[in-house]
């Protein structure tokens, strides 16, 4: 068995976050970078079901900026055999479909027999590369699972749904994305850190992957304005003159809160 866990280094989830206010990219160097929660967790799903089946190979795969390798090795330290980062300056603000393109390619190089993924990053929160993953690569894709098992053939989880939950089932290679409702990821041990250093870390560019990107259309997505985050406001106050509730009301229909 051969899973590769899409893992991605984003600006740190409880510091503060800023775009840049001519490119409207987030602004990597105003906070710590770190791996994504979600991507850890993807990883605790792929190394949990190798530590229960010798023999399983984990590789983790990125599309980053250079920079980003030491924020990568984490996942290796972890326990995942190997790891892929994509650089190429033509990926800077890449939108998604770009993305899934690059992505899919290095997954292709990388084989596999099961993709696993979060559902959505902490930064863009776009939540559609999984399943335009899976498009790409022509096999099926079951998401937003919050329970998953591995089998030597198929993968199958529980997806929440409004009405209850669904049981839903892929036959291998497929891809699929969990959402936080799966364990927390394990942390890295000295051994597991100094193991890391010696494991196989390939960084490819898009002409290794065979990839043609035209920068004169990255993004194709278009971004139409970005303003800074406006100040918090004090709030309105309201005073019981016998008439509170009232004003509650009506501060609720005028807020289309109610």
């Amino acid at each position: 068995m051969k899973i590769v866990v899409l893992v991605k280094e984003v600006p740190d989830t409880y510091g503060d976050r800023k775009l840049n206010l001519e490119t409207g990219l987030a602004d990597r160097a105003a906070s710590e970078r770190v791996l994504d929660e979600i991507g850890e967790r993807a990883l605790e799903v792929a190394l949990s079901y190798a530590d229960a089946h010798p023999g399983t190979e984990v590789i983790v795969v990125s599309m980053t900026p250079e920079e980003s390798a030491a924020t990568i090795r984490k996942g290796l330290a972890m326990g995942a055999a190997s790891a892929l980062q994509v650089v190429d300056p033509a990926l800077v603000g890449a939108d998604l479909g770009v993305t899934a393109t690059v992505l899919a390619a290095a997954v292709r190089r990388a084989g596999f027999d099961l993709v696993i993924t979060g559902n959505l990053s902490t930064d863009g929160s776009g939540g559609v590369i999984p399943a335009m993953l899976a498009e790409h690569l022509g096999v099926a894709h079951a998401t937003a699972l919050s329970a998953v098992t591995i089998s030597d053939s198929e993968v199958s989880g529980t997806r929440a749904t409004d009405f209850g939950a669904a049981q839903v089932t892929a036959a291998l290679p497929a891809v699929i994305s969990i959402t936080e409702a799966l364990p927390d990821a394990r942390f890295p041990n000295f051994k597991g850190i100094m193991a890391a250093k010696k494991k196989p870390f390939e960084t490819v560019s898009l002409a290794d992957l065979g990839v043609e990107i035209d920068p004169g259309v990255v993004p194709q997505s278009i971004m139409t304005a970005v303003n800074e985050k406006p100040p918090r406001g004090a709030g309105i106050k309201i005073v019981d003159e016998g008439d509170a509730g009232d004003k509650l009301a009506a501060f609720l229909i005028e807020n289309r809160l109610a």
